[in-house]
């Protein structure tokens, strides 16, 4: 039986973690290289960078702190926030990366999925949603959640996985930082849609958040930020908690 996998995720700008609310009011939180050694050790199953910032005067900044990360995980580490080519997903890669998420460019040239998948493997490739429900259906938005794109999140996390993407991770844009839970309806949906692992993201405030994500999300893992990043929980404390209620974990 497969370990649902627990993901502390770090936005990284200029070289720092920031967290905000609903994709803005960021605040900084701590150097990434400290966090991600501090999560290591706690027992997180993998470790997201998104850099966010994701311009080309900060992208040099964002490799060396890759690089420094890479060093210190014995983890897989996934990276996010402007992959745009293949170029940069090769680069990602050499810098020490174990998987790359990609999101805005896939909508732009959805090639980029199969060219990825094709050149580096499924494994390696995920699509990750900016989701957010617009009264009619569950819509994919683009550029850090500010632009809507028509597009419906299952037929496009269908289509992400025929291309060739080995995870999917559904960032709820409504629920992000609002610790209010995951959206577990957009979850369960996509989940069900396709045969790859899919990735919760956007809302964690307690643990039973993590346990609903799973248990009527279907999510194979969750991604969670604030309820790590300011101490409410350690990694551990979530995974024995999962434990105990018959969650299949890694402890």
């Amino acid at each position: 039986m497969l370990t649902t996998r627990v993901i502390p995720c770090l936005d990284v700008h200029a070289g720092r973690v920031i967290r905000g609310q609903k994709f803005s009011a960021d605040v900084d939180v701590g150097d990434p290289v400290e966090l991600a050694r501090k999560y290591n050790a706690d027992g997180a199953d993998e470790l997201v960078y998104y850099d966010i910032t994701a311009s080309a005067e900060q992208r040099d900044i964002f490799l060396e702190v890759v690089q420094r990360t890479a060093d210190e995980l014995f983890i897989p580490l996934t990276i996010g926030g402007g992959i745009r080519t293949v170029e940069d997903v090769r680069r990602m890669l050499r810098a020490g990366a174990d998987k790359v998420s990609i999101n805005s460019a896939a909508v732009a040239n959805s090639d980029l999925i199969d060219e990825s998948a094709r050149g580096f493997g499924s494994q390696c490739t995920v699509l990750s949603m900016d989701v957010k429900w617009n009264g009619e259906k569950y819509e994919v938005y683009t550029h850090g959640g500010r632009k809507p794109t028509g597009m419906e999140a299952v037929a496009w996390a269908r289509e992400g996985v025929e291309r060739g993407a080995g995870e999917i991770v559904v960032n709820a844009m409504d629920a992000d930082g609002t610790r209010a839970g995951y959206e577990l309806t957009i979850t369960r949906l996509v989940a069900d849609a396709v045969d790859v692992p899919v990735v919760a993201s956007g809302g964690a405030g307690e643990l039973q958040h993590l346990y609903d994500a799973i248990e009527q999300g279907h999510a194979h893992a969750v991604l969670c930020a604030s309820i790590f990043h300011y101490g409410m929980y350690t990694v551990g404390q979530a995974k024995r908690f999962l434990a105990d209620r018959g969650v299949p974990v890694r402890l």
